[in-house]
């Protein structure tokens, strides 16, 4: 699963795909002309207190595909362009990200000449929305052709669908904003609707505005169609600076700048969970290692993801959650206190659960 970090040229856009990736050299990748992409491990409290009580071999964490969309900048014509190729890095992503400049830096010029965060979000979902709208009235007129021709009654149960689609684009709001039912994301899903990819939206910050982040976040928020979307600030260059130094500086620099906590780890979470995906854990003295799943996936589906013959073979699925491991100490303890449990091949898998597979 991928998440795209989308965004206007110079907003800080590979300084932060540098520092989730680990990349050196931000500044020589500035303004790159090329899409990248990296594996990126997914941050987990869960897992290192695992591995701190356990001391396995290894340790492997769940992960996420990252990848950095080149920034859009201004054409010869004084506009920003929007190009055939950035449109289809970002069809292939199968979530969005958002990266909008809130910084001043005289020596970057914004490509709009400006700073204006809620004007580039809005530039943003302005074009992906005619994307979308473009695609659809143009499903539609062949969809009338096809039920015409071929009488088919799938054809006959999309046209309504895409539709209702339309009409939400033409009133300017984004498909991720639409109640669409499972049967009808299904139905969708080979389209690559941008406005229906599920969305975050960072807001890169300096350290001359820690003081006012609340206050543009919540003028951010005010401007959206959907007052829900997730919207994560952060400090691009202070992240960078803060992904090379060791614990203690990185704890007596952040104190420096009143920052609370590293954006990253909310950044890399999120992302995780706006693809749909959680994770359970294996432990042991070999392995602790966090597997990735989607959500509402069964006992039978998780083992499948260990291996193919975990899924044909499964038997039972010894079961305790992470937080009732930490409450107890062990599982011998879990099993005393009845949280321990064993479930078949119909149980749905939460966030955090500890798995062992009884498999033939």
């Amino acid at each position: 699963m991928q998440i795209g970090l989308v965004g206007l040229q110079f907003s800080g856009k590979t300084t932060l795909f540098n520092t989730i990736a680990g990349i050196e050299n931000t500044d020589m990748q500035a303004g790159k002309e090329e899409a990248t992409i990296e594996v990126v491990k997914i941050p987990d409290t869960r897992l290192d207190k695992m591995t701190e009580l356990f001391n396995p071999k290894k340790t492997v964490h769940a992960t996420i595909e990252v990848f950095d969309t080149p920034g859009l900048k201004m054409s010869d014509d004084g506009k920003v362009k929007i190009t055939s190729q950035f449109m289809n890095n970002v069809k292939n992503n199968d979530a969005l990200f958002y990266v909008v400049r809130q910084f001043a830096n005289s020596a970057v010029a914004h490509p709009m000449n400006t700073v204006d965060p809620v004007r580039d979000i809005e530039f943003l979902e302005t074009e992906f929305l005619f994307n979308d709208l473009a695609f659809l009235e143009a499903r539609i007129t062949k969809l009338h052709k096809e039920i015409l021709k071929l009488k088919d009654e799938k054809l006959k149960r999309e046209l309504p669908l895409i539709e209702k689609c339309l009409a939400h684009v033409e009133n300017e709001q984004p498909l991720r904003s639409l109640n669409l039912t499972d049967d009808e994301l299904k139905m969708l899903s080979g389209y690559q609707l941008l406005t229906l990819k599920p969305l975050l939206i960072g807001i890169n910050f300096d350290e001359n505005s820690i003081e006012d982040v609340d206050n543009t976040i919540n003028k951010i928020r005010e401007s959206l169609p959907n007052k829900e979307e997730t919207i994560i600030p952060f400090y691009g260059k202070i992240e960078y600076e803060l992904s090379s130094m060791d614990e203690e500086d990185r704890k007596t620099f952040m104190e420096d700048y009143g920052i609370k906590e590293s954006a990253l780890t909310k950044i890399l979470s999120s992302a995780y969970e706006k693809l749909g995906l959680q994770s359970f854990l294996t432990v042991g003295e070999d392995e602790c290692r966090a597997w990735t799943i989607k959500k509402n996936y069964t006992a039978q589906d998780a083992a499948g993801v260990i291996h193919t013959d975990f899924y044909n073979k499964f038997i039972r699925a010894e079961v305790v959650h992470y937080d009732d491991y930490i409450t107890h100490g062990s599982f011998s303890k879990c099993k005393e206190a009845g949280v321990w449990r064993l479930e078949g091949k119909q149980y749905i898998v939460v966030d955090g659960d500890i798995l062992n597979i009884r498999h033939s």
